[in-house]
């Protein structure tokens, strides 16, 4: 026959928590890899938007450089250019410049 028969195999079965051990040990590493450096990153920019003052130098997620002229509640005034002011949300605020970034551009 072409067909050989199958055997029984000999020897100790593992036990079934042993075979959720790796899995463990792969959602262990994606939590520490991945979702708690990412947590951390986004408590730094939920504090440094919640930290923002007149005249201080941002940049916004879409490229755009500006002084902060007016913080409201939800709303930051930028001023981008001489007398031209633009509104963005504060989420839009990508992050916080050091001073003299935007006179030196």
């Amino acid at each position: 026959m072409f067909i050989s028969s199958a055997y029984a195999a000999t020897g100790a079965a593992s036990s079934d928590w042993t075979s959720f051990v790796p899995m463990v040990v792969i959602f262990v590493l994606f939590y520490f890899m991945l979702v708690r450096p990412q947590m951390k990153q986004a408590k730094e920019q939920r504090e440094m938007i919640a930290a923002l003052k007149v005249g201080d130098e941002v940049v916004t997620s879409s490229g755009i450089l500006g002084k902060v002229t007016k913080v409201a509640d939800s709303v930051i005034s930028l001023e981008i250019a001489t007398n031209i002011v633009i509104s963005v949300q504060k989420p839009a605020i990508q992050a916080k410049l050091e001073k003299g970034t935007i006179k030196a551009l």
